[in-house]
C-alpha cells in the first residue's frame, strides 16, 4: 500500500466528517410501528394545525436539503417528530442530535437516525456542525433540532435558542429552515393533545449572516409559529386541526362499560370520548 500523504489524510479525514450515520429503514419501520402504538396509548391525538387556521403550508422540500427547528416542552418531542416525518414526508431519513449520554442506553437508536451530542463539550458542538453540513449536502434527508436545548415551557416568551442553531443555518449552503411549534394541552379527555404547528419556511445560503443574525432571526420565527399555535390551542377546537394519529379515549373501562351498557338502553350510538367528538376516524 502507498503511503497516504498529509493531503490524502486531510481528504479521508474530511470525507468521514462529511458521512452521516448510516439509516436501517427496515429498523426505523420497526420502532415506528413501537412508536405509534405508544402514542396512541398516551396521547388522545396528534394533531397539525392546519394553514386556514393559522398554521404554516407543509412545507414543500422536495429535492432540497432541509432543517426543521423546534421549541422543546417535553420528553415526548423526538417520538412526536418521528411520526411527522413518517407522516408527512415518509420519503425522508430523519436525523437529529441527542444527549449521547442517554444515547448510550440505546444504541440502536443510532441507527434510525439519532446523533449522539454531548452539548457540554466544544467536541460535541464541532460534530454537531460536521452532521448538519452532512445533512445539509442531502436532499433525502430531514435534519431536526430541538433549538432551545432543554425542556422549556412553550408559553415562555421571548424564545430563547441555543446558539448551535444560528451556527447551523449560517454554515448552510442552500435549502431551507423551517420552524416548528410543539404543545402538549389538555382539553376534554384523560390523556393530552400532541398539537404542532409549522411556521414559514426561510431560505439558507443567500445573503450573509452572522451566526447570531441567524438566531435572533429563527428565535423571532419560532415564536412567531408558537404564538399561532398557542392561540389555536385556547380555541380548543379540533377542527382547527387535521388529525395524524387518532389515540386514547374514554375514562376507564369499568366505567365506559357502563356507559356503553346505558347507551345500548337508549339506543343511542356510544361514543367513549369525554367531549363527544371521538378521536378514532
Amino acid at each position: 500500500m502507498l503511503p497516504m500523504t498529509d493531503d490524502g489524510r486531510e481528504r479521508r479525514g474530511r470525507r468521514r466528517e462529511e458521512e452521516l450515520p448510516a439509516f436501517s429503514r427496515r429498523l426505523f419501520g420497526w420502532f415506528m410501528w413501537y412508536v405509534r402504538k405508544y402514542l396512541a396509548r398516551n396521547f388522545h391525538a396528534v394533531r397539525l394545525l392546519r394553514p386556514e387556521a393559522g398554521g404554516g403550508d407543509v412545507p414543500s422540500i422536495a429535492g432540497e436539503p432541509v432543517i426543521f427547528y423546534s421549541n422543546h416542552p417535553g420528553w415526548w418531542d423526538p417520538l412526536v417528530f418521528l411520526l411527522v416525518g413518517q407522516e408527512l414526508f415518509p420519503e425522508r431519513m430523519i436525523y437529529g442530535p441527542i444527549d449521547a449520554g442517554a444515547l448510550g442506553k440505546y444504541r440502536f437508536m443510532e441507527r434510525i437516525g439519532f446523533i449522539g451530542i454531548d452539548p457540554s463539550s466544544r467536541a460535541g458542538a464541532a460534530r454537531f456542525l460536521r452532521t448538519v453540513r452532512a445533512a445539509g449536502r442531502r436532499s433525502d434527508v430531514i435534519y431536526w433540532i430541538t433549538a432551545q436545548g432543554e425542556f422549556t415551557d412553550p408559553r415562555v416568551r421571548p424564545v430563547g435558542l441555543r446558539p448551535g442553531v444560528g451556527h447551523a443555518a449560517a454554515a448552510a449552503a442552500g435549502g431551507s429552515i423551517v420552524p416548528v411549534a410543539v404543545e402538549y394541552p389538555f382539553w376534554n379527555e384523560r390523556c393530552p393533545e400532541a398539537a404542532i404547528a409549522f411556521g414559514d419556511p426561510l431560505r439558507l445560503g443567500g445573503a450573509e449572516q452572522s451566526a447570531d443574525d441567524w438566531t435572533a432571526r429563527l428565535g423571532r420565527g419560532l415564536e412567531a409559529a408558537q404564538d399561532r399555535l398557542a392561540a389555536a390551542v385556547l380555541s380548543r377546537d379540533p377542527a382547527r386541526f387535521t388529525t395524524l394519529l387518532a389515540g386514547s379515549v374514554g375514562v376507564d373501562p369499568i366505567y365506559d362499560a357502563v356507559r356503553r351498557t346505558r347507551a345500548l338502553l337508549r339506543g343511542e350510538r356510544f361514543d367513549a370520548s369525554h367531549g363527544g367528538e371521538g378521536a378514532r376516524r
